[in-house]
């Protein structure tokens, strides 16, 4: 596997959480952390596989890290990249945009033609609606801390064995 970049935000409590199990399921491999709240448009390009940390604000919002960079992430050519997505929701407490921050992400990255990878089923959870889902699957992977906390880790396991084979 290709070096990989991780990028989320190394100030908040559960997707870093997450981040860090990701990272150590990795384990060996060539992962390279960056700060979301500090990526620039060349760190962001530095690597050719992309695992972003994107969690959901608000009603349904991208946090103000990713939101600041989507003007110079609209100006990238991602051809060639291949990216995964994960973040956390909760989906009882906002069941009508449960981890819609995968979803707006993804499609940006979409756009500028990155390659989404790492889509994983919605069995298993209970919401209204999202903006991550693909027909049946989120475009990456949905953590829930606060309803679902003891199945993150095998979700995590599973979801990194898959990306091993989804990476060059």
């Amino acid at each position: 596997m290709k070096k990989t970049s991780i990028i989320y935000s190394f100030n908040t409590v559960k997707t870093a959480q997450a981040a860090k199990m990701i990272i150590e399921s990795f384990g060996d491999q060539d992962l390279e952390a960056l700060n979301a709240e500090d990526i620039t448009g060349e760190k962001f390009l530095k690597n050719k596989n992309l695992i972003l940390g994107v969690a959901t604000w608000f009603d349904g919002e991208l946090p103000n890290y990713w939101d600041e960079f989507i003007p110079e992430l609209e100006e990238l050519n991602l051809k060639g990249y291949k990216v995964a997505l994960f973040g956390p929701g909760d989906q009882k407490n906002y069941p009508e945009n449960f981890v819609d921050g995968i979803g707006i992400l993804g499609s940006l990255l979409e756009e500028r033609g990155a390659v989404i990878v790492g889509f994983t089923s919605a069995e298993g959870y209970k919401f209204e609606k999202s903006r991550a889902l693909r027909g049946d699957k989120f475009m990456g992977l949905a953590l829930d801390f606060e309803n679902q906390a003891s199945k993150n880790k095998e979700r995590i396991r599973n979801w990194v064995e898959q990306l091993r084979k989804e990476f060059p």
